[in-house]
């Protein structure tokens, strides 16, 4: 029984060696912003679009927002919009009633969940509550994409979509307008795309490139064995997609064209120091990848941290040493 003990512990001690082992590299923080100005707060999504960082909020329908990035505190100026009523959707009548209850409690019907551009000036925008994506031109002009009939039906099919609070987190595109990419938040988690192919968008052979249900290792700081892997937010750079994995605290280099993560760097040790810790829920959902570093905006959900900052903010690092395209 001694034997069997010991050999147990070794197992353990040999798995947890070998985890810190292959651990990932810790991102650097250069700044910390706090954001004035965004009127429902909850930021929840990023994107550079022609010099401007953009932000929307996941409590605001009809504005996203340009931030004055000249000094350490961000202020938010809202460039309206009108979005035109969503598409109808084929979610179950239970997702569409907690979604449209939702929208009557909190505010931000359409449940803005990210942002990203085109080379175009154009501005996609996810709304998470009809599953679609609005496009917003330069002149402010709103319509809805009319993405196949067939994304949901083959995206639920692996299981994806199937949750209340758990579907479309994240978006982005080449710069050409031409390929989108979908990640679907958790229970599952998985990334789906579309392309442009004449006068529509299709799927080019399978919508879905990934759908998994997988648990992943915590930053040891705290102190939990695994939880369930998450996706809340996506970017496209330099022929990648990265992933922004709230629950493990990751940022993650991914194939474009199957989803495989090829190389995962953290930002534990920014998110968890004592006076950046919330008492209540809080989460990194916004991201942005560019050769001048990682933007990771924090929706605070209108909770205060430990130093008394109740403002949405945003953290940038540094490149990573080997750039963003380094192997392991």
């Amino acid at each position: 029984m001694i034997r069997i003990l010991a050999c147990c512990c070794l197992l353990v001690a040999s798995f947890w060696a070998a985890a810190a082992a292959t651990a990932p590299a810790e991102l650097k923080l250069l700044d910390e912003h706090p954001v004035a100005g965004m009127v429902g707060g909850n930021l929840s999504g990023l994107a550079l679009c022609g010099g401007t960082l953009m932000a929307v909020s996941d409590r605001d329908d009809d504005r996203l927002y340009r931030l004055d990035t000249r000094e350490t505190l961000w202020q938010a100026t809202a460039e309206p919009f009108v979005a035109p009523a969503p598409p109808a959707t084929d979610l179950s009548w239970r997702i569409r009633l907690l979604s449209w209850v939702a929208g009557f409690v909190r505010g931000g019907w359409l449940d803005l969940e990210g942002i990203t551009c085109d080379a175009a000036g154009n501005r996609y925008l996810l709304s998470e509550a009809y599953i679609s994506v609005l496009r917003v031109d330069p002149a402010g002009h709103a319509e809805w994409l009319e993405l196949p009939d067939y994304l949901l039906a083959q995206a639920q099919a692996r299981k994806l979509l199937l949750a209340f609070n758990a579907l479309y987190e994240g978006l982005a595109i080449d710069p050409q307008g031409e390929r989108l990419w979908l990640a679907a938040e958790r229970q599952q988690r998985g990334l789906l795309r579309v392309q442009w192919q004449g006068d529509r968008w299709q799927c080019h052979g399978r919508c879905v490139l990934l759908s998994e249900s997988k648990r992943q290792l915590p930053p040891p700081i705290l102190g939990k064995t695994s939880w369930q892997a998450d996706f809340s937010d996506l970017v496209f750079f330099s022929g990648k997609l990265f992933t922004l994995e709230r629950a493990a605290h990751l940022v993650c280099r991914r194939d474009a064209g199957t989803g495989r993560a090829e190389r995962c760097w953290s930002y534990a040790d920014t998110a968890m120091a004592e006076p950046r810790r919330y008492a209540e829920f809080n989460g990194a959902e916004a991201l942005w990848i560019d050769a001048d570093g990682a933007w990771v905006g924090v929706d605070n959900n209108e909770n205060r941290r430990n130093d008394g900052e109740d403002r949405p903010i945003v953290w940038h690092f540094a490149v990573p040493d080997g750039g963003w395209g380094a192997r392991l």
